[in-house]
């Protein structure tokens, strides 16, 4: 068998280090540089070894700061169900509620965004057509669990007083209501799951180390003619998150 590479040997001797209590969780670790001359490796061999337990949620990075052993913190239960698309308002609300959570957000919406190229295929309209396009924080109990960019085609919405999605009679109520009010009916949606790794803005926003796993979901939904009325790119970190997709059975 090959040899462990260095970097993971030393994760593990650090993992150990934790699960015998010399750091307990808060506590900050020494410095690279001291871990380093400490056990004798290289300070490439300790950088490495504390992203990959970073990644596995037994460290956290903090920007200017250092690095620290993780606090305990449970992962929450996102759940992509038709059911959820149900419910009154966002589906994240339902899921919050479910794990006696207070789920929060916060948006930031720009009208009239010309459409890049990927954001135009997916909404089967033309680069550089207009778009709105709002980026979403999700919260549990004040703590990010989970990032959302979404796009709609700035032609069904506009004039309308579901615009934009977190402001008017119908802020917060989701795509499905706000499309429902101006007479259109989604009738389903696609998701696109695909693992990947935080790039720096995202690390920020979710209070995680850049490079951490993350599952990022591509969702469109469609109306009943199949006509694409927004597209969204949802982002979920696996060492706060866990996606459940809960398929319907006809008997």
């Amino acid at each position: 068998m090959r040899e462990q590479p260095p970097y993971l040997r030393f994760a593990d001797v650090l993992r150990k280090r934790i699960e015998s209590q010399e750091w307990m969780p808060g506590d900050r670790l020494p410095s690279r540089a001291q871990l380093a001359q400490e056990c004798g490796v290289t300070d490439g061999v300790v950088r490495r070894a504390q992203e990959v337990l970073i990644e596995q949620g037994v460290l956290e990075g903090r920007a200017g700061s250092g690095t620290y052993v993780a606090q305990s913190r449970e992962r929450v239960r996102l759940v992509r169900s038709r059911e959820r698309e149900q419910v009154e308002g966002l589906p994240f609300h339902a899921d919050m509620a479910a794990l006696g959570k207070r789920a929060t957000w916060e948006s930031r919406t720009d009208g009239m965004v010309p459409a890049p190229p990927h954001i135009a295929v997916r909404l089967g309209i033309s680069e550089g057509d207009y778009c709105v396009r709002t980026g979403y924080e999700f919260m549990a109990d004040g703590k990010p669990v989970q990032i959302a960019t979404s796009w709609e085609p700035y032609a069904i919405t506009s004039g309308s007083l579901v615009v934009l999605p977190e402001a008017g009679p119908m802020a917060g109520k989701g795509v499905v209501r706000r499309m429902a009010e101006i007479g259109i009916t989604v009738s389903r949606s696609v998701e696109r799951p695909e693992a990947g790794h935080a790039e720096t803005e995202e690390a920020n926003l979710l209070g995680i180390q850049r490079g951490a796993l993350v599952m990022r979901i591509q969702r469109t939904y469609f109306d009943d003619g199949g006509r694409p009325v927004e597209t969204a790119d949802i982002v979920v970190p696996t060492a706060l998150s866990e996606i459940v997709y809960e398929v319907p059975i006809n008997p």
